[in-house]
C-alpha cells in the first residue's frame, strides 16, 4: 500500500511538471533526484521540498508565445522576475505564487508593468506577504478601477522590503484610509514607494517596525508625519525630490523618530528665515542632506545639535555665521555650489574633519584656515574663481605646508582672474618676495625715495639750483611788476650804452681806466654803473634787471675777484637771461686778470661756458696795447641812442 501512494504520487508531480512547463516555456531541472514544481495545483504535503533551478528563457520584455501568459525576466532559485501582468493573467500568478509557502527558497521577487484592478492587485501583495519572499519589487503599475477598502493580514510574514516604483493610481476619489493605511501599517523593515506622485502618507496606526522609508521623487509636503509616535524605531527617512517648503517642520517632524540617524531632504523647496524661529531635531540625527534647496545663511540657526555630516550643497548660502549654535559632533560639512565668498570659520565646529567649498564665489581663500580648524583632514576649494595675486600667494604656500590636505590639488585649483592668467594653475603662479611683502615694498620704496631725494638734493646743491630758481622768482616778480604797474615817464627804449657789472674790489679799475676812457671824448658812451644810476627805493635785483634791459650792451669785467661776488653772480645770469630770451649779442667779457679754472665755483657754469664759447677782451698789461683796446670796446658798444636818452641820463646823473 506505501508503495503504491509513492508510486501514484510520482505520476501526479511528473504530469504537473509537464503541464508548467509547457504552459510558462520553463524546464526545471533536477537536484538530488527530488522534482519539485511550481504549478498552480501544487500539493501541500511537498510544499516544503527544495525549489530547483527555473533556468532564464526569455531576457527581453515580449509576450510569450501562448496568450495570456507573463514574460520570465529572471528565474533562479532564490530570485523570480516576471512582466507584464495584467487581468487575464494575474489569477495564474497568484496561484503560481501561493505555492512559495514559508520555507521554500524563493527570497526576491519582481514584478514589472503591471496593470491590474486594486482588489487583485491586493491580493497578489497578500499572498506575496505570507510567502517566503523577502524582498518584494513591483515597478510600473497601474491600479485600474476603483479602490475599495481591503482587510489586510498582516500576520505571518517573512517580507523584510517593499519597493515600489512609478505607482499610478487611476481612482482620483478615494479614502486615504484605504489606500495609504494598507502600506503604512505593514510590519516590514525597509519600505520604498518612488517616483509616483504619492501626495501623502499616514502615520501607522500602531508601533511601526520600520527602519527604512524611502519616499523618494513624489509629491509629499510639510504635512508628513506630524505628530506621529509611531515610528520611533525608523533609522533612516529619504525624502528627496518633494514638495517640502519650511525646514522648521521637517525639524518638529523628526522630533519625534527617537531612533531617526538619516535623513535625506534634498531637492525640494526648503527655506529658513531665522526670525527668532525655533526648530526642534530629534537628538539622534546624525547624518542630514539638505542640499539642492532655497537655504540662506539662516539655516545654521536650525540644526540638529549632535548631527555628524551635513550636506548644504547647492543652496544660496553667502557667509556662515561666526555667531552660530555649536555643532560639537559635526565631522563632515558639505558647502560646495553656494555663494561664499571666503572659507568658513570654525569657531561653531569644533570637530570638523572634512570640508566642501567647490564651486563658490571664492576669489582669495584665507590662509589662515587651517590654524582655525586644526582637526581639518581634508578641505575641498576647487574649482572656485580664484583670483591671482598676492594675497593668493599665502593660500598656495599652506597647500606646501599642509601636508596633501587640498583634494584635487593642482588640477581642480586654476587662476580665474586676471584675463591674462586665466587657465593657470595656482602651482605655476608665483611673484616676488618684495611684490607681496608690504612692509618690505615700503621699506625699499621708502629708500629709493630717499636716495633720489638725495640725489636730486646732491645735484640742486652741486649745481645751485636754489640759486636759480631764487633768481628766476626775482626776475619773474619784477616782470610782473612792471607788467601790472608800469611807470609813467618809462618808455621801452634804449637809454645807456651799456650795463657795466664787476666787483667792488675792482671798483678802482673801473672808476679810474673803464669809465673815463668810454665817457670822454668825442663820441662819448653813456654807462650804466649801480653806484650812480640805480633808483633808491627799488630792489638791487629789479634796479640791475631794469639797467640790464635798457642798456645796448653788458660789459662784465672778469677777475678772480668777480667770481667770488654774490651780486655779480646775479647780474651775469639775468645779462645771460636776456641773451637767450632776446636772442641778442649783448655780452661783453673783459678778462682784467687771468681766473685759474679752479677758483669759478660750480655755480658759474654758464660762466665757463660763455669764456668757452665767446670771445673776450684781454686788459693788455703794456700801455702800447691800451689805445687799440679802447677803440674796440668802443666799437663794440657804439650804437646810435634815441634822442631822449641824453636828458634821461642827464637826470638820473
Amino acid at each position: 500500500m506505501t508503495l503504491n501512494m509513492s508510486f501514484l504520487r510520482n505520476v501526479f508531480l511528473y504530469k504537473c511538471l509537464f503541464a508548467l512547463t509547457f504552459w510558462n516555456h520553463v524546464s526545471l531541472s533536477v537536484e538530488d533526484e527530488l522534482f519539485t514544481s511550481v504549478s498552480k495545483n501544487f500539493p501541500e504535503d511537498v510544499s516544503n521540498q527544495k525549489i530547483t533551478s527555473l533556468p532564464l528563457l526569455y531576457t527581453k520584455s515580449r509576450q510569450s508565445e501562448t496568450d495570456g501568459d507573463w514574460v520570465v525576466i529572471q528565474n533562479t532559485t532564490e530570485s523570480l522576475s516576471l512582466s507584464e501582468i495584467e487581468n487575464k493573467n494575474v489569477k495564474k500568478l497568484i496561484a503560481l505564487l501561493s505555492n512559495f509557502r514559508q520555507g521554500s527558497k524563493l527570497r526576491n521577487l519582481t514584478l514589472t508593468n503591471v496593470s491590474v484592478n486594486w482588489n487583485d492587485l491586493m491580493e497578489m501583495f497578500q499572498t506575496v506577504w505570507h510567502s517566503s519572499v523577502e524582498y518584494f519589487n513591483i515597478n510600473n503599475v497601474t491600479q485600474q478601477l476603483d479602490i475599495e477598502r481591503y482587510n489586510f493580514d498582516y500576520s505571518g510574514t517573512s517580507m523584510k522590503a517593499l519597493t515600489m516604483k512609478e505607482i499610478k493610481i487611476t481612482d482620483m476619489y478615494f479614502s486615504q484610509d484605504n489606500l495609504y493605511k494598507i502600506f503604512a501599517d505593514m510590519n516590514i523593515r525597509e519600505m520604498t514607494i518612488a517616483d509616483s506622485e504619492m501626495i501623502h502618507m499616514l502615520c501607522p496606526s500602531r508601533k511601526s517596525s520600520f527602519r527604512y522609508l524611502n519616499f523618494l521623487k513624489n509629491d509629499l509636503t510639510d504635512f508628513l508625519f506630524q505628530k506621529c509616535d509611531n515610528l520611533a524605531q525608523l533609522e533612516t527617512l529619504i525624502l528627496q525630490k518633494n514638495k517640502f517648503e519650511s525646514l522648521r517642520k521637517v525639524s518638529f517632524m523628526t522630533s519625534r523618530m527617537k531612533s531617526l540617524t538619516y535623513l535625506d531632504m534634498s531637492n525640494n523647496l526648503l527655506r529658513h528665515d531665522g526670525a527668532g524661529v525655533q526648530c526642534q531635531w530629534a537628538e539622534s540625527l546624525a547624518e542630514l542632506d539638505l542640499s539642492s534647496n532655497q537655504l540662506v545663511d539662516a539655516v545654521f540657526e536650525c540644526l540638529p545639535a549632535n548631527v555628524q555630516k551635513l550636506s548644504l550643497q547647492n543652496n544660496h548660502i553667502s557667509n556662515v555665521p561666526s555667531r552660530v549654535a555649536e555643532l560639537k559632533s559635526l565631522q563632515e560639512l558639505n558647502l560646495a555650489s553656494n555663494r561664499l565668498a571666503d572659507l568658513p570659520g570654525c569657531g561653531g565646529f569644533t570637530s570638523l574633519q572634512f570640508l566642501n567649498v567647490e564651486m563658490n564665489s571664492i576669489l582669495t581663500p584665507s590662509a589662515d584656515f587651517f590654524q582655525s580648524c586644526p582637526r581639518v583632514r581634508e578641505l575641498q576649494a576647487g574649482h572656485n574663481p580664484f583670483q591671482c595675486s598676492c594675497e593668493l600667494q599665502a593660500f598656495i604656500q599652506l597647500e606646501r605646508r599642509s601636508g596633501g590636505k587640498l583634494f584635487g590639488w593642482p588640477a581642480a585649483y586654476v587662476c580665474e582672474y586676471p584675463e591674462g592668467l586665466r587657465g593657470t594653475e595656482l602651482k605655476d603662479f608665483h611673484l616676488s618676495p618684495l611684490a607681496c611683502n608690504t612692509t618690505l615694498l615700503l621699506v625699499t620704496a621708502l629708500l629709493l625715495t630717499l636716495l633720489l631725494v638725495a640725489a636730486v638734493a646732491f645735484l640742486c646743491i652741486y649745481l645751485d639750483v636754489p640759486w636759480y630758481v631764487r633768481m628766476t622768482w626775482q626776475w619773474t616778480q619784477t616782470k610782473r611788476r612792471a607788467w601790472h604797474n608800469p611807470p609813467a615817464d618809462q618808455e621801452a627804449i634804449l637809454q645807456f650804452h651799456a650795463f657795466i657789472s664787476y666787483s667792488e674790489r675792482d671798483s678802482l679799475w673801473v672808476k679810474n681806466e673803464l669809465i673815463p676812457n668810454l665817457e670822454r671824448g668825442e663820441g662819448s658812451v653813456q654807462l650804466c654803473q649801480h653806484e650812480r644810476n640805480f633808483i633808491p627805493g627799488k630792489s638791487i635785483v629789479e634796479n640791475i634787471i631794469n639797467c640790464i634791459e635798457k642798456s645796448y650792451r653788458s660789459i662784465f669785467v672778469l677777475s678772480p675777484n668777480f667770481v667770488q661776488s654774490e651780486w655779480c653772480h646775479y647780474e651775469l645770469y639775468f645779462a645771460h637771461h636776456k641773451l637767450f630770451s632776446e636772442n641778442s649779442n649783448s655780452l661783453i667779457l673783459i678778462l682784467l686778470e687771468p681766473i685759474p679754472p679752479y677758483l669759478i665755483p660750480a655755480r658759474y657754469h654758464k660762466l665757463k661756458a660763455l669764456m668757452a664759447k665767446r670771445t673776450y677782451m684781454e686788459w693788455p698789461k703794456e700801455r702800447s696795447k691800451r689805445p687799440l683796446f679802447w677803440a674796440n670796446l668802443r666799437a663794440a658798444i657804439s650804437i646810435n641812442l634815441p634822442k631822449g636818452d641824453e636828458n634821461l641820463y642827464e637826470e638820473t646823473d
